[in-house]
């Protein structure tokens, strides 16, 4: 059996990456906030999706991908919009999943290569912050939205 390796070469623990990506699904619940009610699932730019489709598909992978690392079990939660208020609490409903999911994440599923809904083969770390640079890059989308509609989105930085 091969030795661990020394924890001197992690970059970041599980836990870091956890708060990491909890930051950014803080900010981008602000965001969620910053819509006006009647634009959250039927207001488009560009030939973009609504935000709130965006918002679902976020909630629809965040929980099922953490859960899949856990079990190995890959099942889509995905979904139509919702109102903004239903999504919110879908939002806070997920969160809390995802904070009592991941601690029974074995540390070595991170190292693992996954092939993650049939479709995404890479290490579970990797998967991660595939999810984390899909919530950024809607996000991005969101604020485009927001400020087309002369609404200041919430500052970037403060996650």
């Amino acid at each position: 059996m091969p030795a661990a390796p020394p924890t001197a070469d992690v970059f970041l623990t599980p836990q870091a990456l956890l708060d990491h990506w909890q930051g950014h699904r803080r900010l981008t619940r602000r965001v969620i906030e910053a819509f006006p009610d009647d634009k959250f699932t039927g207001y488009s730019v560009g030939g973009m999706r609504p935000f709130g489709v965006m918002a679902q598909e976020l909630i629809g992978m965040a929980v099922p991908t953490v859960r899949g690392m856990l079990t190995g079990e890959w099942k889509d939660a995905g979904g139509a919009a919702h109102p903004k208020q239903e999504t919110l609490r879908l939002w806070d409903e997920s969160t809390k999943e995802l904070n009592a999911l991941w601690p029974k994440i074995p540390t070595a599923r991170f190292a693992e290569t996954l092939n993650a809904f049939g479709q995404w083969k890479m290490r579970g770390s990797e998967l991660i912050l595939y999810l984390v640079d899909n919530e950024i890059h809607h996000r991005g989308q969101g604020y485009v939205y927001l400020r087309s509609l002369g609404i200041e989105p919430p500052a970037f930085w403060e996650r």
